[in-house]
């Protein structure tokens, strides 16, 4: 009896360490935990068209920028359908990590110097822990570098300046499909009209549609709450995004002249329904500076 006891006990402490022997095995050929992974690629670009994308550089990564807008297409062929004209945007953005960057660029309109910094305190991820859309502010100045339109009174340098502050809530439904909205802020030091406000209010919103592999349909369209003084009118610009290597180049046509959110915001003089529209591209191209470890 006592013998059998002891097999028993014998049989079962040896059955113990083999299970602890499996889940030791299991533990290490086991399923890996799920991982909280940030989404990617919303946009191509860290911009949609005119607008600010919810998309950001790698850290260590320039992007080099050149933004070209032609004159308008109700020119007609005298003037080759405004591509006898242009206006141009040139601008270095820097990744500095994941969820900050910063840039500063030069324009032709109005000889207009701007400089951002954005920011995510919210991104969009999956996993555990995850978020359903990405939170990211923008906060830019621009300095208007034309000559005083009356030279004779006394000017200030302030009245040159102007800002603008933007929220990006944007979310990738899935590989296809992104949508974002824009609620931005403009001020300006200084307005044409006493009756002009110096603070504009606009909601914008941005989308990219994929159609294959590289090519997607992107637009950003702004609508300025408290309307615009006479001559000015909503932005609204649509392109295709085409990658092509490390440079993603953009076709598009918009009734805006200004590519930073001061100018397209709150100086589009055209219109669409009268053929009050530009041609344009934009590209970017990026240079690794500095190795990162994700």
């Amino acid at each position: 009896m006592q013998i059998r006891i002891g097999s028993i006990l014998l049989a079962g402490v040896m059955f113990s360490q083999l299970a602890h022997a499996q889940d030791d095995l299991l533990g290490l050929l086991g399923e890996d935990k799920p991982q909280k992974e940030y989404v990617k690629a919303a946009f191509k670009s860290s911009r949609v068209i005119n607008a600010h994308s919810m998309e950001f550089l790698n850290p260590g990564t320039m992007d080099f920028r050149i933004l070209h807008r032609f004159g308008t297409l109700d020119q007609g062929y005298k003037n080759f359908f405004g591509l006898d004209q242009a206006s141009m945007r040139m601008g270095f953005d820097f990744g500095i990590r994941h969820n900050l960057m910063a840039g500063i660029g030069r324009s032709t309109f109005k000889k207009e110097v701007d400089a951002f910094v954005k920011y995510a305190p919210l991104r969009q991820s999956t996993g555990p822990g995850s978020f359903p859309v990405t939170v990211a502010f923008v906060g830019a100045a621009t300095i208007d570098g034309l000559p005083w339109a009356d030279p004779t009174r006394t000017n200030y340098f302030t009245s040159r300046m102007a800002y603008y502050f933007s929220a990006i809530i944007g979310r990738k439904f899935n590989e296809s499909f992104t949508l974002q909205l824009t609620p931005t802020v403009v001020h300006k030091n200084l307005v044409q009209l006493q009756t002009d406000p110096n603070d504009i209010i606009g909601i914008g919103v941005g989308g990219r549609l994929k159609l294959n592999k590289r090519m997607a349909l992107t637009w950003d369209y702004t609508h300025v709450l408290d309307g615009l003084p006479t001559g000015y009118y909503n932005p609204l610009s649509v392109g295709i995004d085409i990658e092509t290597g490390g440079h993603v180049f953009q076709l598009h046509v918009s009734n805006a002249t200004g590519m930073n959110e001061r100018a397209f915001i709150t100086e589009t003089t055209g219109q669409w329904g009268k053929g009050e529209i530009r041609m344009g591209f934009n590209l970017s191209r990026t240079f690794q500076l500095k190795k990162h470890k994700d």
